[in-house]
């Protein structure tokens, strides 16, 4: 049963179930967990881990996961006995504190599919984040629901590597069939929202459904859109549109039945923030919102959101109730575009491209951007370039073609137009005399995209990289649309492309895919 294996002990005496967000801000503030800014967010420092830790990210290995997930240095395998005597020892620890917090709350705006989730938390803050981040039921009630999962976060608790069969002094551990996840060494709040992330990924295939890292948002003639990236590439500003209504920012899934948003908040990064370029976000900051490692002026408590002292991985979890113009069934009709955000350091990727199918499955797989600001712990500082397997490799736990298959099952069913839209550098790479492209101008793109004005545009290819690029979009200067024709030194230019086709040729050898897909992707002329 989940419940016996899952608690061990009865600890209801002690817990604060359920509580509202002014109780929740009021306890962390007592319990000297935060403070408050000067816009009434709570602000909180997530110690030497400020971002997600996948060295210590493992999945029970068992019955139900042996043949189903794909086992790699990401998705780690922890024996069930393991598991079982972490979670004991957790769980001893819980009971040993004066109070800890319950929440039961919900992921998946989905009328069949959505799971009930238990949350029991250490720490105020982290209960707020859930109460926040997760979507909160209309009559919150204590529910022993079969397909409940339950979430057990311990920040304080420390692992024993020797002991416990982890690699360090932090663990998050998902059990898939006792569905249990167990968080301990860590006070990084995503870690909660990325785990039942990662349940999603692995539950919803099973149900013909594609479950996506990509943010959703809807027109005003209710036209729905999608924008895939890895954190930094624009998906949380881009698609916080004043224009457009908002779904969520950044977990959804695409059905037969259209997208549905797995979460109820925002969880977005703050590094260099400003009303001027995000105001739907800036103006989402306020009494509730919880913002992580953002460095305060001690005199006027504003927050410097362009400090990057404690990382560059600041973050803001703000209710989706915060933002005006969203959608509030929290769910949209069958997509009629798709966004890849991709951040190209080399400066040889057009601000934007067509796809056909197979191209969005080569482009889908690749996951091709850069690491902007450090989301993981031992990133290190700067920026690199990656390739993340369906725009977010490490939340993705069944082997990569199955996600891809269902990609191209959804595009061909509703012909649904993908574009590869670049927020990286032009004219030259990082480091080498380019620029990134400004926010206004991709802004621009995409609500091209998003409008249908580049669906029937003229269209011209790009060596190499074999993608059709638009000769012009209106509002738009020309010049910028081909890349080698921003560049002064066009031999740079062209050894540059070769080194990015050789690196997405060396990265796709590993997929087993169909010819077509291996063809549409970028080879030598």
């Amino acid at each position: 049963m989940v419940e016996s294996t899952c608690e061990m002990i009865n600890m209801q005496t002690k817990a604060k179930i359920n509580l509202s967000m002014k109780e929740l801000v009021d306890l962390a503030l007592a319990r000297g967990e935060g403070e408050l800014a000067s816009n009434q967010a709570l602000v909180v420092k997530t110690g030497s881990r400020t971002g997600r830790s996948p060295k210590d990210r493992f999945i029970v290995k068992d019955a139900t996961t042996l043949d189903q997930v794909d086992w790699n240095a990401i998705n780690q395998p922890i024996s069930p006995e393991k598991f079982d005597a972490l979670w004991q020892k957790a769980i001893q620890y819980l009971g040993k504190q004066s109070i800890h917090f319950v929440s039961y709350l919900r992921v998946g705006a989905h009328e069949k599919l959505g799971i009930p989730v238990k949350i029991m938390t250490e720490l105020a803050w982290h209960s707020l984040f859930a109460y926040v981040l997760f979507i909160r039921p209309d009559s919150p009630i204590i529910t022993h629901d079969s397909h409940q999962w339950t979430i057990l976060s311990v920040p304080n608790f420390k692992t024993n590597p020797a002991e416990d069969g982890v690699n360090g002094d932090a663990a998050v551990m998902l059990d898939f069939s006792k569905r249990c996840i167990l968080i301990c060494g860590t006070h990084y709040a995503g870690e909660m929202k990325k785990a039942m992330f990662s349940v999603l990924n692995f539950i919803l295939p099973q149900h013909d459904i594609l479950p996506m890292h990509c943010a959703a948002n809807v027109g005003k003639t209710g036209d729905t859109a999608l924008f895939f990236g890895l954190s930094g590439t624009g998906k949380t500003t881009l698609s916080a549109d004043p224009e457009r209504f908002l779904i969520g920012d950044d977990e959804h899934g695409w059905g037969t039945d259209g997208v549905f948003n797995f979460e109820g908040g925002c969880y977005a990064k703050c590094i260099d923030l400003s009303r001027e370029r995000e105001p739907l976000i800036w103006d989402a900051i306020r009494y509730g919102s919880v913002i992580e490692n953002v460095v305060l002026d001690p005199r006027t408590k504003d927050p410097i959101y362009s400090d990057a002292t404690l990382t560059q991985n600041t973050r803001v979890a703000y209710p989706r109730d915060y933002i005006p113009e969203r959608i509030e069934e929290n769910r949209g009709a069958q997509p009629q575009s798709v966004i890849f955000l991709t951040c190209d350091l080399y400066g040889v990727l057009p601000p934007v491209a067509r796809l056909n199918t197979e191209q969005a499955a080569y482009y889908f797989l690749s996951g091709y951007t850069a690491l902007v600001g450090s989301t993981e712990v031992g990133q290190g500082s700067g920026v690199k370039s990656t390739f993340s397997t369906c725009f977010g490799a490490p939340f993705f736990p069944r082997p990569p073609h199955v996600y891809a298959e269902l990609l191209m099952k959804r595009l061909r069913q509703h012909d649904t137009q993908v574009y590869l839209v670049n927020t990286g550098w032009t004219g030259g790479a990082y480091g080498q005399g380019g620029q990134r492209f400004s926010i206004p101008v991709t802004r621009a793109i995409v609500r091209a995209v998003v409008n249908g004005k580049l669906k029937n545009a003229a269209y011209e290819k790009l060596p190499g990289f074999h993608l059709d690029v638009p000769i012009e979009i209106p509002g738009i200067e020309s010049t910028i649309l081909h890349p080698k024709k921003t560049w002064q030194d066009a031999s740079a230019y062209e050894k540059n492309a070769r080194i990015l086709i050789e690196k997405f040729v060396e990265n796709f050898k590993r997929f087993n895919v169909t010819e077509e897909i291996k063809n549409a992707g970028p080879h030598a002329n």
